[in-house]
């Protein structure tokens, strides 16, 4: 007798595209050339511009220098470009992405990486074209300005935005992401014309093809896989690119083939995300902040939004900070901070504290001690503070709020407990950040004064009543600080662990 025929594999489940946030959620670098009624044009000539410019690398790749030439724009602006388009590329081999500080200069930039960035910031600055300009109607195609988020999000503060009752009523990420798709769905040809080439001989419009190479640079819009797995490239996905030989260069394919392509696809998660929207799958990421978080070494950005009134201590390459309110930041950053969106009464700070794994994390990670550029905050894009509904990162008329200095005789070291002490040790013994020198003097005058308040308890005799009386002065005066300051909600977490 004959056994059955074992059961055949389960197919693999669909994989689905999926949009990279990261891209949009800057605000705007200033880039004053970029204001034109037709993006797709201007980028067009500038990518010609670039790719015959004798300073250009054999690698396309565009240098500070370079950019600030083209775009008129200042040294300084031109290297925040690069620096933005290094904390949101989504390969961490690009050379970008894995340059020192000092060396970007001689790295530069791919020119399809850079063009693709300033497509996306070119069509959030048309919302700053002037109300009653000949060319309005263009502003209500403006990202983000009609994200499902927006004139939810931004008419309430971070506190409110916690409560229960409120978020479930929240637009779900399902929502954010069809948004997304759909925006990209409808500059998808503009996009795919400009990483495509002509084919010699034949009229441009008729015959724009695209090499895998070039292909590869919409994985910074795009991406297949789910959350929590690995991200596959676009390339390996894309019938006529997969398990191409990497010793021989794949032919180019027809820009109208690519464009179906991810049509398709799109469409395909449009149908998936409109069939689970009703789950309303809100937040992704650490929600509900207490009043100090740090963080461990990242290696690329670090994005805090929609807080208030906490305390955030990290490392990082770069932080960007959205939305908040009466928040402190102690930074030990590579990058300038960036703060984007409805800020207000933000303070930053220098490094305060260390464990004693931090200077290994750093160094697997790449984030240096030095420069720590905590202290220059740039503040990018524009709120409109007569709107009390709508004013998402980007895209009104008034700049928004920057952040101020922590004072030195506020600044105050935290400590991390080391209750994990026999799970590992390392080398770090002290806060590898050094101090500017008014917060180590106010640090040293801090513990000097200590000292002799303690030596002067020790040394005065005081009768036993005396002393009950200056001990309970003490524990008041405490307790008055725990709750004015709000660290008394610390205790109330140790408590509760």
């Amino acid at each position: 007798m004959t056994s059955p025929p074992p059961p055949e594999p389960q197919p693999p489940p669909p994989l689905y595209i999926h949009p990279r946030r990261e891209p949009f959620e800057h605000g705007l670098i200033p880039l004053p050339n970029l204001i034109s009624t037709d993006p797709t044009q201007s980028l067009t000539s500038l990518r010609t511009t670039l790719l015959n410019h004798p300073l250009i690398s054999n690698h396309h790749r565009v240098s500070p220098t370079l950019l600030s030439q083209t775009l008129q724009i200042s040294l300084q602006h031109a290297h925040l470009v690069l620096q933005t388009i290094s904390s949101v590329h989504p390969s961490v081999s690009d050379p970008l992405v894995t340059a020192k500080h000092h060396d970007i200069d001689s790295v530069g930039v791919n020119v399809y990486d850079l063009i693709v960035f300033l497509y996306i910031q070119s069509y959030k600055r048309l919302g700053i074209v002037p109300k009653g300009h000949k060319d309005s109607p263009a502003i209500a195609d403006v990202w983000p300005s009609t994200s499902a988020f927006d004139g939810f999000l931004s008419a309430l503060t971070p506190l409110q935005l916690a409560r229960g009752n409120v978020r479930r009523s929240m637009p779900s990420q399902a929502d954010e992401e069809a948004h997304q798709l759909s925006y990209l769905q409808k500059h998808l040809g503009n996009i795919i014309s400009l990483l495509a080439e002509p084919v010699e001989g034949q009229a441009e419009d008729d015959s724009l093809v695209l090499t895998m190479e070039n292909f590869e640079h919409l994985s910074f819009l795009f991406y297949f896989g789910d959350k929590g797995s690995e991200n596959i490239p676009l390339s390996q996905n894309a019938p006529f690119f997969a398990n191409s030989d990497p010793d021989m260069p794949a032919a180019p394919v027809p820009a109208t083939q690519v464009h179906d392509w991810i049509e398709e696809n799109i469409n395909s998660a449009l149908q998936r995300i409109s069939e689970r929207v009703a789950a309303k799958e809100n937040g992704s990421g650490p929600t509900n902040a207490s009043d100090h978080d740090v963080l461990g070494a990242v290696g690329k950005a670090v994005r805090i939004e929609h807080c208030e009134r906490v305390h955030v201590i990290t490392v990082a390459k770069r932080i960007c900070i959205a939305n908040c309110r009466e928040c402190v930041f102690f930074l030990g950053v590579n990058q300038q901070p960036l703060l984007v969106g409805d800020n207000h009464k933000l303070q930053v700070a220098p490094y305060n504290t260390f464990y004693p794994q931090l200077e290994e994390h750093m160094k697997q990670v790449g984030v240096e001690v030095s420069p720590n550029k905590w202290d220059e905050p740039i503040a990018l894009g524009l709120v409109d503070p007569h709107d009390s509904i709508s004013h998402p990162a980007g895209v009104s008329d008034c700049q928004t709020e920057s952040a101020t200095h922590l004072e030195p005789d506020q600044f105050t070291n935290f400590l991390i407990p080391n209750w994990f002490q026999d799970e590992g040790c390392g080398s770090t013994k002290d806060n590898p950040f050094p101090l500017p020198d008014l917060y180590m003097s106010s640090q040293q005058k801090n513990d000097k004064n200590l000292v002799e308040v303690k030596q002067i308890l020790k040394e005065t005799q005081l009768e036993d009543n005396k002393k009950r009386e200056l001990s309970t002065a003490l524990h008041a005066y405490f307790k008055d600080w725990l709750y004015a300051s709000g660290n008394v909600r610390q205790l109330y977490c140790l408590q509760g662990e």
